[in-house]
C-alpha cells in the first residue's frame, strides 16, 4: 500500500506540474507587455512546477546531455566573467539582474522534462501582441509622443518583435490567419514606439517567411517580397502621421548634425559611443573600463569632463547602445567571448536541431528559437540588450524554454521513424 500511495502521490505532482507549466507557457508572452512586472507570473509557475518534480527536471540535464551542459556554460561563463571584471576594476556596479542568464539551462531542463505544449506559446502570443497594441494605441491616443507599455520604448518594440517570432513560428497547422492577425498588431504596436532599431529584425522575419516558405516559386516569393516592401515605403512616404511617428524626419536632422559635428542627438550618440568603445577596448583589451562602467569611458569626452550638472545628457546613459561594444568596452576580450558564447551557442543548437526537421517547414521551435537569436543580434546593433533586465529575462526564458521544446520535437521525431 505505502508503494501505491507514493506513485499516486509522484502522479498527482507531475499531473499538476505539468498543468502550471502549460499555464507558464501563455503567461511568458501573455503577460510580458501586459501589466507591470509581467514575466513575474511565468517566474513563479516555473519555480512551481520545479518544486513539485524537483527530481524529474534534475534527471533532465542528464537526459539531454552534452547540449545542456554548453548551454550552462553558455549562461554561467558571461556571469564569471562580469563579477571577475568587478573584482579586477573595483566597478562600483552589481551583477544588477544579470543572473537571470541562469535561467537559460534552468528552463531548458524544465521545457524538457515536462514538455508543455508549444501551442500554448502560440496563444500566449497573439494574446500578447493584441494587448501591447491596443496598450500602444491608447498611450497614444492620451498624448505620448511614443508607446512604450510599462517599460522603455526600445524595450518594448524589441519584446514585441520576440512575439510576433512565437505567434508565426509555434503556430500550429491550418492557423496562418491568426498568425496574420498577430503579425499585423505586432507592426502596429511597433511603429507606435517609435522604434527604428526594430524595424531590421522585423524584415529579417518578412524575408524568411516569404523567401523560406513552400509557396510557389522562388520567383514569385522574391516579386511578392519586393511589392510588400515597395508598398509599405509608399505608405510611410504618403502618410504624414507614419512618416512622423517612425521618427524618419528626425534622423534626416540627426545626420545634418552630424556633418556639422554635432553629436547630441540620438544617432550622433551612438556613434560617438562607438568611437568611444573602441578607444576604451584598445587601452585594456583585457578588461575594458570595468563591469557597467561604459560611463567610465565616456568622461573621456572634453565635452563628459567637469562638473557633472553641467554635462550633456549623452554622458550619462550607462551603456554604449550596443552589445557588442558595451561587452568589449567594459569587460575587454573574455567579455567578447562570453557574448559570442551567449549567442552562439543557442543559435548553433537550435540551426542543428531546425536541419533535422521537416522541410520546407517554417513551424517549430528550432526555427522559433533560430529566429529570436537573430532578433536579439540585430536588436543588439543599436542598443545594449543585456542592460535591461526584462530583456536580458526574455532572451534567457524564450531560448531556454525553445531549447527544451526543440529537443523534446527532435526526441519524439526520432523516435517515430
Amino acid at each position: 500500500m505505502e508503494d501505491v500511495r507514493s506513485d499516486n502521490t509522484g502522479d498527482w505532482r507531475l499531473r499538476w506540474a505539468q498543468a502550471c507549466a502549460a499555464l507558464g507557457l501563455w503567461c511568458l508572452p501573455a503577460l510580458t507587455l501586459s501589466i507591470p512586472k509581467g514575466l513575474l507570473p511565468f517566474g513563479l509557475l516555473l519555480l512551481a512546477s520545479t518544486l513539485l518534480v524537483p527530481l524529474r527536471v534534475a534527471r533532465a540535464t542528464r537526459q539531454i546531455g552534452w547540449p545542456w551542459l554548453l548551454v550552462a556554460l553558455a549562461g554561467i561563463v558571461p556571469l564569471l566573467v562580469a563579477l571577475v571584471s568587478i573584482r579586477l576594476t573595483g566597478s562600483s556596479e552589481g551583477i544588477d539582474g544579470r543572473d537571470r542568464w541562469l535561467v537559460l539551462p534552468w528552463a531548458m531542463a524544465w521545457a524538457w522534462a515536462l514538455d508543455p505544449p508549444r501551442t500554448m506559446l502560440w496563444r500566449g502570443a497573439l494574446a500578447g501582441l493584441l494587448a501591447a497594441a491596443a496598450l500602444a494605441l491608447t498611450q497614444v491616443l492620451a498624448g505620448a509622443v511614443r508607446a512604450g507599455g510599462w517599460l522603455n520604448e526600445i524595450v518594448f518594440a524589441d519584446v514585441v518583435l520576440v512575439l510576433m517570432v512565437l505567434a508565426v513560428f509555434c503556430r500550429p497547422p491550418r492557423s496562418w490567419h491568426w498568425s496574420v492577425i498577430g503579425l499585423a498588431l505586432g507592426v502596429l504596436a511597433i511603429l507606435l514606439s517609435g522604434t527604428r532599431g526594430a524595424w531590421p529584425g522585423l524584415l529579417l522575419m518578412l524575408l524568411v517567411l516569404v523567401l523560406g516558405s513552400g509557396w510557389r516559386s522562388r520567383r514569385s516569393r522574391g516579386l511578392v517580397l519586393g511589392a510588400m516592401v515597395a508598398a509599405g515605403i509608399v505608405l510611410l512616404a504618403s502618410v504624414p502621421a507614419l512618416h512622423q511617428q517612425m521618427r524618419l524626419a528626425e534622423l534626416r536632422q540627426d545626420l545634418a548634425r552630424l556633418d556639422r559635428g554635432d553629436h547630441n542627438s540620438s544617432a550622433g550618440a551612438r556613434l560617438e559611443r562607438l568611437r568611444v568603445a573602441a578607444g576604451a577596448f584598445a587601452d585594456a583589451p583585457w578588461t575594458g573600463v570595468g563591469f557597467g562602467e561604459f560611463d567610465r569611458a565616456m568622461q573621456r569626452l572634453p565635452a563628459c569632463r567637469g562638473d557633472a550638472g553641467n554635462q550633456p545628457e549623452r554622458c550619462h546613459l550607462d551603456h554604449a547602445h550596443n552589445d557588442l561594444a558595451e561587452w568589449a568596452a567594459t569587460m575587454g576580450i573574455p567579455g567578447v567571448a562570453a557574448l559570442a558564447m551567449l549567442y552562439g551557442i543557442p543559435l548553433w543548437l537550435f540551426l542543428h536541431l531546425r536541419r533535422g526537421a521537416a522541410t520546407g517547414r517554417l513551424r517549430g521551435a528550432a526555427s522559433a528559437g533560430a529566429m529570436v537569436v537573430a532578433m536579439f543580434m540585430l536588436a543588439g546593433l543599436t542598443q545594449s540588450i543585456f542592460a535591461h533586465q526584462t530583456t536580458t529575462s526574455v532572451y534567457a526564458a524564450v531560448c531556454g524554454v525553445l531549447l527544451g521544446l526543440a529537443l523534446r520535437e527532435a526526441h519524439w521525431r526520432d523516435r517515430s521513424r
